[in-house]
């Protein structure tokens, strides 16, 4: 799977290839942002695209957001639709190169943008970069694709054992409040460092 590199996701999105895209922030990770009341948090969305839950979370008072891709197409779109977004937040890098520490990190289907092969140094990155308490919480697809991905499907319980090597204290289920295109086919991640 070594054609999922930068050139690969630029050439998606300058397509227009982004039928995982809903077009709006997730309701799953927006209604878990309605929750927090330290806005203080420092946000890291990896994999972000379209970065529509940063979007939302910067509009709701969320300062430290930082929004990464490998791509700087999706970054550049960003910025255009959010001008008031600190470009020092917009980071291009590949996420397992990067560095750094976050109070919260937010999933959404990144973990299935990657190559499988990927996944347990993807869980290894995760619990790198969180700081002591922070939390990882997002969506994953829980389904198999009838295609070769991305996005690359599993199932929850593969899942909860790939995650547990690193983290010991949260939990996986499935996504009670998913779009209802994807409502039965996402599980909701929710990991303490």
């Amino acid at each position: 799977m070594g054609f999922l590199d930068e050139r690969y996701w630029t050439d998606r999105y300058s397509a227009g290839q982004t039928g995982w895209d809903i077009g709006f922030a997730s309701p799953p990770l927006t209604q878990y942002l309605d929750q927090i009341e330290n806005k203080a948090l420092k946000i890291l969305i990896p994999g972000a695209g379209n970065a529509y839950e940063a979007t939302y979370a910067f509009e709701h008072g969320f300062t430290q957001v930082f929004v990464l891709d490998l791509s700087q197409s999706p970054l550049d779109r960003f910025k255009e639709r959010n001008p008031l977004f600190p470009e020092s937040q917009l980071i291009k890098d590949d996420f397992l190169d990067h560095k750094g520490g976050y109070d919260l990190i937010l999933e959404q289907t990144f973990f299935c943008a990657l190559d499988p092969s990927l996944r347990m140094d993807y869980v290894k990155k995760m619990k790198e970069l969180i700081n002591p308490k922070g939390k990882l919480v997002g969506v994953l697809f829980d389904r198999v694709f009838p295609f070769e991905g991305p996005p690359f499907g599993g199932h929850l319980e593969e899942y909860e054992n790939l995650f547990r090597t690193y983290f010991k204290d949260g939990f996986i289920a499935p996504c009670y409040n998913s779009i209802p295109e994807r409502m039965g086919s996402e599980a909701w991640i929710n990991w303490r460092a």
